[in-house]
């Protein structure tokens, strides 16, 4: 039988998404995630809720459109400042460099270069963090796993779904460093 609430079974022992994920987040990404709640509490959820009385006092309200969208937006945005809640109070801040800055550790900046001499440039952030235009990927993702605790010109092996692909770091700096270390 097919449908779109098929899918395949996965072992949970060997599925990659049952895995813990670290509660490590940089200093800047907890203030953004701070904000994004200041916002959702004070501006967003008042906004909605004077909407969803409004809609509310205009009477019939099982054909009432309006009240049913912002009723639906109200509890979207409800379950947001709870999870953000409850994630903040789990995240460990992470503000200060590593003892060895030579080497690759949560918070770096890496530049790369691959077999081809490709240029690859990302940093190592938190799971609520990672940003695909920024190439800021999760200090869980097998990349970074990759690149923990190298240093510059170390070679690295990461497993693609195009097979290995060999990289070497070219530069790693950190926030607040004055130059990459080389």
């Amino acid at each position: 039988m097919k449908g779109r609430n098929m899918t395949r079974w996965r072992d949970p022992a060997k599925d990659p998404r049952q895995q813990p994920k670290s509660n490590l987040i940089t200093a800047e990404g907890a203030a953004r995630l701070r904000a994004v709640l200041d916002h959702l509490s004070r501006v967003k959820r008042p906004a909605i809720s004077a909407k969803v009385g409004e809609a509310a006092a205009q009477g019939d309200r099982s054909e009432n459109a309006d009240y049913t969208y912002n009723k639906k937006e109200l509890n979207r945005v409800i379950a947001r400042i709870g999870y953000l809640t409850k994630r903040l109070d789990e995240l460990q801040i992470v503000d200060r460099l590593p003892a060895d800055t030579s080497k690759v550790f949560f918070g770096a900046y890496v530049d790369l270069q691959d077999e081809s001499g490709e240029q690859v440039h990302l940093r190592i952030v938190g799971h609520d963090e990672i940003d695909t235009k920024k190439r800021w990927i999760s200090i869980d993702a097998p990349m970074a796993k990759a690149l923990l605790g190298k240093e510059v010109d170390d070679d690295i092996t990461v497993l693609t779904p195009n097979g290995e692909t060999f990289y070497t770091i070219t530069a790693i700096r950190y926030p607040g460093m004055k130059s990459p270390s080389t």
